[in-house]
């Protein structure tokens, strides 16, 4: 049986004052949101309503105890005006992991890729045309038990919006080591999408952005001696033909971007290693000269180089040429994404629409 949503639609789209050539990353939305609630162990209610506020109890859980998760995923238009999706049954999977962690429900796979599909047929005209650009969603759940008290909320919403994106980093990155705030420890939820995880980790940015840093790159909670990732992406280290990138634990967030960008490589015949990967290391390639470039991958920066580290109050200039490895990953899976290369490791959703016009 097909999800069956029932849909309320805007009077009239905001669609007409948006202006596509000066799009501001996460500040203006499309028309309609999709939203599922759960009760009584179960699912009901799917719909669309118009975008807008939410009305909420002082004593709403998850403002109280944490349980609020989400996700960051994109939709593509091609040249053609076919939409597509990329790889969101990989952010269902998280997804659910994330609400297994915090003790959360799993959301069905009809609601989360129904969910996604309705709402990109009715707002599928807020894709931007632009080289680059995309359909940022925010999948999120969260609890709404209407209760003081610490314990697992009963009742939870499940909500879906977009806003039309550009690059989420205009240049390249310089980020500090950070040696003494952690981001997650083992046993965590660190390798969960939870909110909690942004929050604790806004200081600590703040005063590497006072330095002059862009982002912070954080280290093991135990010694402070280990690369994990960045406070929105993961982290890869090109030295020569090899690729090192942490290995994922239970501290990590395991990347979709950084598996995408890992099988790209292995298909362009880099050999990627994932593994521990000490300050020691990192300094040491650098003053060989054997590390040639670094880069991060994410949902929101794509893949994005790093221009330089800071460490103990020295920085590590990095190799800043046309000809670096990270931008030949993102020129080819820019164009798997726009329907413009072959989707060879079947990584795209395309959702049919009517009527597309161009952004």
């Amino acid at each position: 049986m097909s999800l069956q949503i029932t849909t309320k639609l805007v009077k009239e789209s905001r669609i007409n004052s948006f202006d596509f050539n000066n799009i501001v990353f996460g500040r203006v939305f499309t028309d309609h949101n999709f939203i599922c609630d759960y009760s009584n162990g179960e699912w009901k209610n799917p719909r669309i309503e118009p975008f807008g506020k939410i009305s909420l109890s002082p004593s709403l859980s998850a403002l109280h105890y944490g349980q609020s998760i989400f996700e960051g995923m994109k939709a593509f238009k091609s040249t053609e005006g076919e939409v597509a999706l990329f790889r969101p049954l990989e952010n269902h999977k998280r997804m659910n992991h994330s609400a297994k962690r915090m003790c959360m429900p799993q959301i069905p796979e009809e609601i989360f890729i129904g969910g996604l599909q309705k709402l990109l047929e009715l707002d599928h005209n807020w894709i931007p045309s632009k080289k680059g650009a995309a359909l940022y969603i925010r999948p999120f759940m969260f609890a709404t038990d209407d209760f003081l008290g610490v314990k697992q909320s009963d009742t939870y919403t499940f909500i879906i919006y977009a806003c039309p994106v550009d690059s989420y980093y205009s240049n390249h990155l310089k980020v500090k080591i950070e040696e003494h705030y952690t981001r997650a420890a083992a046993g965590g939820v660190g390798a969960a999408k939870c909110a909690g995880n942004y929050a604790a980790s806004m200081y600590p940015t703040k005063l590497a952005q006072e330095a002059g840093y862009n982002q912070v790159l954080w280290t093991d909670g135990i010694e402070h001696k280990y690369l994990e990732e960045t406070g929105t992406s993961n982290v890869f280290i090109l030295c020569g033909k090899k690729v090192y990138t942490p290995s994922l634990t239970d501290t990590l967030l395991a990347g979709i971007t950084r598996n995408s960008v890992i099988t790209l490589l292995k298909d362009q015949g880099f050999e990627v290693v994932e593994k521990q990967i000490s300050i020691d290391e990192l300094t040491a390639w650098h003053e060989s000269g054997e590390l040639t470039e670094m880069f991060v991958t994410g949902t929101a920066a794509t893949i994005t180089n790093i221009e330089l580290f800071g460490l103990k109050g020295k920085d590590y200039k990095l190799n800043m040429s046309k000809e670096l490895v990270s931008l030949k990953m993102k020129a080819i899976l820019n164009d798997i994404r726009s329907l413009n290369a072959p989707d060879t490791f079947n990584w795209m959703l395309k959702v049919p629409v009517d009527s597309l016009q161009e952004a």
